[in-house]
């Protein structure tokens, strides 16, 4: 394993200790807090074409669309944050159009059966779709999170995000487990 994969775990393990610093005894992360941490490290490894944002103080916008599994997990993540010298902000969106309008769309599990016509709208707008039902990624999403075991890993449509003219690091894609055959 080279030393750019254990970097990135390890920068996601240190956030998620470093997150509860001075507090005591906090319990263990839960899964959507794990999955929120994802999805703000998502935003660091994936460059998005410049007519992205409407302008140069723009937030990188993480969208919901659907039921939010994470509560406030994903806005106590992104707090604060500044990356690329933008601010991040959360968005719960009622319709894929509204969404097109984000840069990081979560897809409830909620959405399963709306998801040809929720990527249908999507197209040609540059949102990095990402998911947790089964088969996202075969689906036309562009990353999934998958359980292996104990762990949340995650898989990557490298073809659906260059269509939407995303670039994902060679970084985080060294992270992504293999597709499914």
């Amino acid at each position: 394993m080279s030393f750019r994969p254990i970097s990135f775990l390890l920068l996601i393990l240190v956030w998620l200790l470093t997150m509860g610093a001075g507090r005591a005894q906090q319990p263990p992360p839960t899964e959507y807090h794990v999955k929120a941490a994802f999805l703000f490290n998502f935003a660091r490894f994936v460059e998005w074409p410049p007519g992205a944002f409407p302008d140069t103080a723009s937030p990188i916008v993480i969208g919901v669309l659907g039921e939010n599994p994470f509560h406030d997990d994903l806005e106590q993540t992104v707090q604060h944050k500044i990356l690329n010298n933008r601010t991040l902000a959360i968005k719960q969106f009622g319709s894929p159009k509204e969404a097109t309008n984000c840069h990081i769309l979560f897809i409830s599990t909620s959405e399963k059966k709306r998801l040809p016509e929720i990527f249908d709208a999507l197209r040609g707008s540059s949102v990095l779709t990402v998911g947790e039902t089964d088969r996202f990624t075969e689906t036309g999403g562009m990353v999934s999170f998958v359980n292996e075991g104990t762990k949340i890993r995650f898989r990557i449509n490298e073809s659906a995000a260059k269509s939407a003219g995303l670039k994902i690091s060679s970084k985080m894609l060294s992270l992504a487990s293999p597709p499914n055959h």
